[in-house]
C-alpha cells in the first residue's frame, strides 16, 4: 500500500498509517502528480484541490480522505465516476467551531476588535462598550453537531436559544433546552442569528435581501458554516443602512476574499480567515481520525464517514461483507450466462440481506454485472452511476422466503429480447457464497473459480460424456452440480461444473461437438477464494 499525504496532518496520524507497514509519503507540491501514479490513498485538508485531472493521474487510487468536514475542494462527481471513495471527519472539530462562534458572538456584542484597533491607533474610546448577551435570543439555523455545542455554551451565558432545523425532532431540541421555530419566525425574534447548516441548492444564499428584511432590526449575524449561505452584497447593504447592527464571519463566498469583497472596510464587520476549526486540538483530532479511517478502509474495507457511499460501521460491514461478495458473484454469473446485451437487472432480498441495507448490495450486484463487460473499474462507489449512464434499469424488492435458506439474494438479468435469467444464492455459514438455483432449477454449488455452465436434455449418459470430453482436453473436474426442472426423461437440466484452473473458451466447442444433448454451454469466470481476499466485490482488501 502507498498513502500520499498531500497536506500536513498530525504526527500521530502519520504514525497510525506507518504502523500498518505501508509506504507513507508527504510530497512537495511539484512532486504530487508523480507520487499519485501508484498511490492507493490520498489524504488532504483544504489546500489541495482534488480535481478530475488530478484523479486521472492516480489510476490505482481507491480513497481520498479529507482531514476535516468540508469537501468543497474535492470533485465528488469525478471521484465517484472513477470509483474512488471520499471520506471526511465530521464532528471532529465541532467544539473548536462552537467556541469560535461564541467568541465571535461576544466580540460582536462588546465590539472587542473595534475597541482594540482604536486603542492601538492611540484613541481612548471608552463611551461605547456594546450590549450584554444575557437575556438575549440566539437563533441557530441548523442544529447539528456544531449547533448543539453552541447551544450548550449559550445556555451558560443565560441566553434564550431557538433553532430552525427540519431534520431535528422536537423532543431532542427540548432535551437540550432549544425551541424549534420556522425560519421566518426565528429571524424575526433573534438578537443574534448564527448559521450552522450545510450548503445545498436549497440553502445557497439562504440569508438574502428578502430574509434580512425579516430579521429583527439591530440583530447581528454570525456565520462559521459556509460562505455561500449568505448573499454578501445584501448583507453589506443591510449593515450600511443600520438594519443589522453587525456581522461576524469566518467563511466567505470566495476564499481568500477578493479585492472587491463587498464587506471590506465596514466597521461593524468582524472577519476571521476560515480558522474556526483550526485549533491545535482539532487538527490533532482530524489527523488521527482520517488516518484511522483510511487505514481501516484499506485493510478491512470498513466504511466510516463516507461522503459518496452509505457509511457502514465495523459491525455492519462484518455482517454485510459475505452478502456483498455473494451479490457481486451473482451479478457476474448472470451477466456471463445471459445471452445478448443486458438491459435490466432485478434484485430480490430475503432475510438478513434485506435487513442490512439493500442500496449497498445493489451496487455490489451492478459491479459484478458491469465488470464482466467494461474495461473501466466499477465498484461499490461508482456502480450505480455507471449503470445509470448506460440506461440499465434496476428493480429491487424484498420478500419472505418460506422454505430452505432464510438469507438469500436473487439476481435476474433481462436482455434486449426480453428474456430473463435468474440466479439465487446464499452465504453458507455466513462466509462461502453458494448458488441455490438457476431459473427455478435447484442446483447448489460454490460460486468461485472457473465454472462450465451447461443446459441439456435430461437423457442418460450426459454426465459421462461431459467428463470424457473434458478429460480428453486435460481438464480436471473439481465439483459437478446437476439439477433438472422435472423428473421426466428429456426435461431440461442445468449443470455447474467447477474445474481446476482456467480453461480456454474453445472448450465449449469441444463440448458441443462431443455431447449431442447439450443445448447451451458457457465458461463462467469468478474469483477463487484466495483471489477474493485480495479483490473483493466491495473493495480490494489489501491485507
Amino acid at each position: 500500500m502507498k498513502v500520499v499525504v498531500a497536506d500536513k496532518i498530525s504526527e500521530r496520524g502519520m504514525e497510525l498509517l506507518q504502523q500498518a507497514g505501508w509506504r507513507v509519503v508527504q510530497p512537495r507540491a511539484p512532486e504530487l502528480n508523480a507520487e499519485l501514479a501508484d498511490a492507493d490513498a490520498l489524504i488532504v485538508r483544504s489546500a489541495t484541490q482534488v480535481t478530475a485531472p488530478l484523479l486521472e493521474r492516480a489510476p490505482r487510487l481507491r480513497v481520498v480522505g479529507r482531514a476535516g468536514v468540508g469537501v468543497d475542494n474535492i470533485d465528488l462527481d469525478a471521484a465517484t465516476l472513477r470509483g474512488v471513495l471520499v471520506m471526511n471527519t465530521p464532528g471532529s472539530n465541532s467544539v473548536s467551531v462552537a467556541e469560535h462562534t461564541v467568541a465571535l458572538l461576544l466580540a460582536l456584542a462588546r465590539q472587542v476588535p473595534q475597541m482594540s484597533a482604536a486603542l492601538h491607533a492611540g484613541r481612548w474610546e471608552k463611551s461605547s462598550s456594546g450590549v450584554e448577551v444575557r437575556g438575549k435570543t440566539l437563533g441557530l439555523v441548523g442544529l447539528g453537531r456544531v449547533g448543539v455545542e453552541v447551544a450548550r455554551r449559550a445556555r451558560a451565558l443565560e441566553m434564550r436559544i431557538v433553532a430552525h432545523d427540519p431534520y431535528v425532532a422536537p423532543t431532542f431540541a427540548r432535551e437540550i433546552g432549544v425551541d424549534l421555530l420556522p425560519l421566518d419566525e426565528l429571524l424575526g425574534c433573534a438578537d443574534f442569528v448564527s448559521l450552522h447548516t450545510a450548503l445545498s441548492p436549497a440553502t445557497e444564499k439562504l440569508i438574502n435581501a428578502e430574509r434580512i428584511a425579516k430579521m429583527k432590526c439591530g440583530a447581528r449575524l454570525i456565520n462559521t458554516a459556509r460562505g455561500e449561505l449568505v448573499d454578501e452584497g445584501a448583507l453589506a447593504e443591510a449593515l450600511r443602512a443600520g438594519q443589522l447592527a453587525g456581522a461576524a464571519l469566518d467563511v466567505f463566498a470566495s476564499e481568500p476574499v477578493p479585492a472587491n469583497w463587498p464587506l471590506r472596510g465596514l466597521p461593524n464587520v468582524i472577519a476571521t480567515p476560515h480558522v474556526a476549526g483550526s485549533t491545535r486540538e482539532a487538527q490533532e483530532e482530524v489527523g488521527c481520525l482520517i488516518a484511522q479511517q483510511v487505514r481501516d478502509f484499506l485493510a478491512e474495507g470498513i466504511l466510516r464517514n463516507a461522503v459518496n457511499l452509505p457509511t457502514l460501521s465495523a459491525d455492519q460491514y462484518k455482517r454485510l461483507r459475505p452478502y456483498l461478495e455473494l451479490a457481486g458473484r451473482l451479478g457476474s454469473l448472470v451477466a456471463q450466462v445471459t445471452p445478448g446485451p443486458i438491459t435490466g437487472i432485478r434484485i430480490s432480498y430475503a432475510g438478513e440481506p434485506a435487513e442490512l441495507g439493500t442500496s449497498v448490495l445493489s451496487n455490489a450486484v451492478l459491479a459484478g454485472v458491469l465488470n464482466t463487460a467494461l474495461a473501466e473499474k466499477v465498484n461499490l462507489v461508482n456502480a450505480a452511476a455507471v449503470a445509470a449512464a448506460r440506461g440499465l434499469v434496476i428493480e429491487e424488492r424484498t420478500r419472505r422466503r418460506e422454505h430452505g435458506f432464510p438469507d438469500t439474494l436473487e439476481v435476474a438479468a433481462r436482455n434486449d429480447t426480453g428474456r430473463e435469467l435468474a440466479a439465487e444464492g446464499t452465504a453458507v455459514h455466513g462466509t462461502d457464497p453458494r448458488i441455490l438455483n438457476i431459473d427455478g432449477i435447484a442446483v447448489e454449488a460454490p460460486l468461485e473459480g472457473t465454472i462450465l455452465f451447461t443446459r441439456n436434455r435430461d437423457v442418460p449418459g450426459v454426465i459421462g460424456q461431459i467428463g470424457t470430453v473434458l478429460g480428453g482436453q486435460g481438464v480436471n473436474i473439481a465439483t459437478f452440480a446437476l439439477g433438472r426442472r422435472e423428473a421426466v426423461r428429456g426435461a431440461e437440466a442445468i449443470a455447474l461444473i467447477r474445474v481446476d484452473g482456467d480453461v480456454a473458451d474453445a472448450i465449449v466447442t469441444h463440448l458441443r461437438a462431443g455431447v449431442a444433448a447439450l443445448t447451451e454451454a458457457r465458461v463462467v469466470r469468478l474469483p477463487t477464494a484466495a483471489q477474493a481476499r485480495q479483490t473483493s466485490f466491495a473493495f480490494p482488501a489489501g491485507a
